[in-house]
Formats: C-alpha cells, sequence, structure tokens
C-alpha cells in the first residue's frame, strides 16, 4: 500500500507565506514526479506545480514566482513541498498532492493521490 499525507495548511493572511509538505511512503519502488494541484469551491481542480526525480521543476503562472516546489527524502519516505510566499484570497483552496511511481506492490506505472489540506487566506 501505498499513502500521501498532507500536512500545513491552515489560515493565513493576504499577503503571507505558508508551506505545505507531502509525505509519501508505503510499497514504493521508485517515484518519478510528484506534484501539487489545487481546487477552490466551484472551481476545477488545477495544476499549481511539480517537480521530477532530475529536479526539473514545473509552475502554473498564476503562482510562478510566489510558489517553490521542492523535495526530499529520508530513508523510504518521499517527500515534496510547497512553499508559498505572497499570498491572495484567490490562493484559497484545497492542496492535494500527487505522486507519479512505480510500487513493489502494483504492476505498471502508478498515480497517487494525497486527501488534500485547506489553505485559506483572508483578505
Amino acid at each position: 500500500q501505498v499513502q500521501l499525507v498532507e500536512s500545513g495548511g491552515g489560515l493565513v493572511q493576504s499577503g503571507g507565506s505558508l508551506r505545505v509538505s507531502c509525505a509519501a511512503s508505503g510499497a514504493i519502488f521508485a517515484i518519478f514526479k510528484m506534484g501539487w494541484y489545487r481546487q477552490a469551491p466551484g472551481k476545477e481542480r488545477e495544476l499549481v506545480a511539480t517537480i521530477s526525480s532530475g529536479d526539473n521543476t514545473d509552475y502554473a503562472d498564476s503562482v510562478k514566482g510566489r510558489f517553490t516546489i521542492s523535495r526530499s527524502r529520508d530513508g523510504a519516505t518521499n517527500t515534496v513541498y510547497l512553499q508559498m510566499g505572497s499570498l491572495q484570497p484567490e490562493d484559497t483552496a484545497v492542496y492535494s498532492c500527487t505522486a507519479h511511481l512505480t510500487s513493489t506492490d502494483y504492476p505498471g506505472f502508478l498515480e497517487f493521490w494525497g486527501p488534500g489540506t485547506q489553505v485559506t487566506v483572508s483578505s
């Protein structure tokens, strides 16, 4: 089994900063890419940022220059971070992480999702 668990969401004032984390663990053989998506009420889910195993990053235009994605590995746990700065009310959403990986338990290339963490930016 593979688990993705987000943490670090919360309430922040406009212009503030927040960091969310996502720890991936379990029956993981290799991770190729991790990323963050967000979904605001009444809106479609959108890609925020991704990072590859080679540390290549990609960002949505709306967050370029304000958000930074990074990753780390500690033993069997792979963690992806999203450092968010200059937050605005329009950044309010549920932020979910995703991992593209191969598993020791399941065949093929797989994508797993975390349950999400709420980020609320007050004006």
